[in-house]
């Protein structure tokens, strides 16, 4: 139920050239649509703790971010937003350089919700950075062990989203990775 809110609230950008307005105005709306919505006061409760770990997370500041996602995962029993929430969580140790919590996180999020291609996406972009790091050491066995497992995500996040990744479907076609079934 709160899923809808949540995707509505991340489409909403974060342009910083604003004043805020549409941001504010969101906020107060989605507060006063949570609170008249039939829904137990734990859900609503994780919903508002997710929203201001987005804003948090918006504004840089992560570690907030991360306390407040946490307690909404205490909070939250939807599997959806449970994998929202812990992919937002990955995507801030990813930015914080803890590539390593970073995938178990994902994978986390995968658990909740197996449907985030994204996800998958973010997998790979750290498998890939990890095969282009070998690359340039010259370890070219290391390389070939990181692209390949950039590739069996990637394969999985083109079948959930084709067509959405066409930069890294490109980069399967043009490494030999592609398996002919990914575009069925």
């Amino acid at each position: 139920m709160l899923t809808n809110l949540i995707l509505l609230q991340k489409k909403v950008p974060n342009n910083q050239n604003r004043d805020n307005f549409i941001d504010k105005a969101f906020t107060v709306i989605a507060e006063s649509i949570v609170k008249i919505m039939p829904i137990a006061d734990k859900e609503k409760k994780a919903y508002i703790y997710y929203r201001d770990g987005l804003a948090a997370q918006n504004n840089g500041d992560y570690s907030e971010a991360l306390d407040y996602y946490n307690e909404s995962l205490l909070l939250e029993e939807n599997k959806i937003d449970r994998g929202e929430t812990l992919k937002n969580m990955a995507i801030i140790y990813m930015s914080n350089g803890e590539e390593d919590r970073s995938i178990e996180t994902y994978q986390k999020a995968l658990v909740e919700n197996p449907k985030q291609p994204s996800c998958l996406k973010n997998i790979g972009l750290i498998y890939e950075k990890r095969g282009r790091f070998a690359e340039q050491n010259g370890d070219l066995d290391q390389r070939d062990m990181w692209f390949d497992k950039a590739a069996q995500v990637w394969s999985k996040a083109v079948r959930l989203y084709p067509g959405g990744y066409l930069d890294i479907e490109n980069w399967l076609k043009t490494s030999g990775r592609s398996s002919i079934d990914i575009y069925l």
